[in-house]
């Protein structure tokens, strides 16, 4: 029995640009603003503790905060795999597969958050280790994580229920929901913080009590846009049935995101060992890679989103003309930013930071930024495809290449015709990390026909009918 007819799209619509594009616009740009967002987070609680009198408050955010990030980072899978699952039961009107989707996915999501709330004195310890961080500044980050990592569970059930409302084919709530856990966030620490003088305690108490209701107030709307829906049996919704499916898609995933983790960790300590003039012009330059993945993120989702749904329906027609207009959309975007990069690169620099050495070093590389979008536009909307139409193995299997790559690149390279391990230059440190996403795109490309191929849409359209096993 389909859900909300009124949401659903005609056959007709995957072939008409102008609803398609409304269509694509309506999915892509709260997506955007979400993306936009969710760094808003860590950026007011170092605000805030940037202004409570030491400056140790601040080296241990950044740490804290990398922490958390690394919690949350490996657990995208939560709204990956969910938004690709969804869209496909979306598609296939088969509301009891929309239903189970989201309760297993918030219940994996709570049990990870339980898990890290009682692990946390080895996490700590864990971190502490991999950082270096000691002193004052690891023991206020040590503090602030073992208050805020109570506010990992519901952070990752809001990721959760974040990715079924974009399989649902509804991008506004997760960008509402974004933006009031963001003022909460706030609100709550500079309340905490400041006026009850609870200081940099008060700021990690905030951003736990912020994930909380943020995640009370998109939990009401899942109930508010399911209303009317009759829920099935809890024995139906945790049952056996389906879990291999769900695991296979999601296990895909959370190995990618760690090998994601690992090219960008690389990308760091790297950079920090060429100096520290290089390690903050890199940081400089990753904000324009930064600002261009918010732009094509949010094409991707729309593109879990329209993948999954018109594969779940069977509608391959509408399905190749989502894929095309998403194409075009990405390929707009690619030459636009490439543009703006090329011309303007050091006068934006120059907003960013007032530190002319740094802005004079990272305009000494404005050939790899202007680069970056048309290298890396690919890796962007390719993965919303794959995702969408639970194709994850690929998804790995061309991370993986790619990361093969930037790590041969980055740590072994010919000098007078031996190899020998070393640290290559920041030129080849960058040329490392734009042939990692050039080589996943490429290798998606090269298996793009096979997933938008008829038979990979009907074993989609038929998912819901039969136990075939994810290909």
């Amino acid at each position: 029995m389909r859900g909300s007819e009124s949401a659903v799209v005609k056959d007709s619509d995957g072939g008409c640009p102008p609803r398609l594009n409304r269509l694509i616009a309506s999915l892509a740009v709260p997506a955007v603003v979400s993306n936009i967002t969710v760094p808003l987070l860590g950026l007011s609680d170092t605000a805030i503790s940037g202004h409570l009198g030491s400056t140790a408050y601040l080296g241990a955010m950044a740490v804290a905060a990398m922490m958390l990030n690394v919690v949350t980072w490996l657990c995208g899978f939560l709204r990956m795999g969910t938004t690709g699952l969804t869209a496909v039961a979306y598609g296939a009107g088969d509301t009891e597969a929309q239903w189970r989707t989201l309760v297993r996915s918030v219940t994996i999501a709570l049990c990870i958050g339980i898990v890290s709330v009682c692990l946390q004195v080895p996490l700590v310890r864990l971190f502490m280790w991999w950082t270096g961080a000691a002193g004052e500044v690891g023991d206020y980050a040590a503090l602030y994580f073992s208050i805020a990592v109570w506010g990992i569970p519901p952070a990752l059930a809001t990721m959760a229920m974040s990715g079924w409302f974009i399989g649902m084919q509804n991008t506004v709530w997760p960008m509402a929901v974004a933006i009031v856990t963001n003022l909460l966030n706030i609100g709550l620490s500079l309340l905490l913080a400041v006026l009850l003088d609870y200081g940099f305690e008060g700021v990690a108490w905030g951003t736990a009590c912020a994930n909380w209701l943020g995640a009370l107030i998109i939990a009401g709307a899942v109930m508010w846009r399911m209303r009317g829906v009759k829920r099935p049996k809890w024995s139906r919704l945790l049952g056996r049935g389906g879990w291999s499916r769900y695991f296979t898609v999601n296990i895909n995933l959370f190995l990618r995101s760690a090998c994601v983790m690992a090219v960008s960790v690389s990308m760091t300590s790297v950079g920090s060992r060429l100096g520290e003039e290089i390690l903050a012009a890199n940081a400089l330059m990753m904000q324009f890679f930064i600002f261009f993945s918010f732009v094509m993120d949010g094409l991707a989702f729309a593109g879990e989103a329209l993948t999954g749904r018109y594969a779940g329906a069977g509608k391959r027609e509408s399905l190749l003309a989502a894929v095309r207009r998403l194409l075009l959309w990405s390929a707009v975007m690619a030459v636009v930013f490439s543009v703006i990069y090329t011309l303007w690169a050091p006068d934006i620099m120059a907003l960013i930071t007032d530190l002319p050495g740094v802005v004079a070093t990272a305009s000494g590389y404005k050939i790899w930024l202007s680069l970056l979008p048309l290298l890396t536009v690919c890796a962007f909307i390719f993965d919303g495809f794959y995702i969408g139409m639970l194709h994850t193995r690929q998804m790995l299997y061309a991370t993986l290449a790619g990361m093969s790559v930037f790590m041969l690149l980055t740590f072994v390279h010919i000098d007078a015709g031996r190899l020998i391990f070393g640290l290559p230059g920041n030129a080849m440190l960058w040329s490392a990390f734009l042939a990692w996403l050039a080589v996943r795109g490429g290798v998606l490309g090269l298996l793009l026909p096979r997933l938008l191929s008829e038979q990979t849409v009907t074993w989609l359209a038929h998912l819901h009918d039969n136990n075939t096993k994810t290909p």
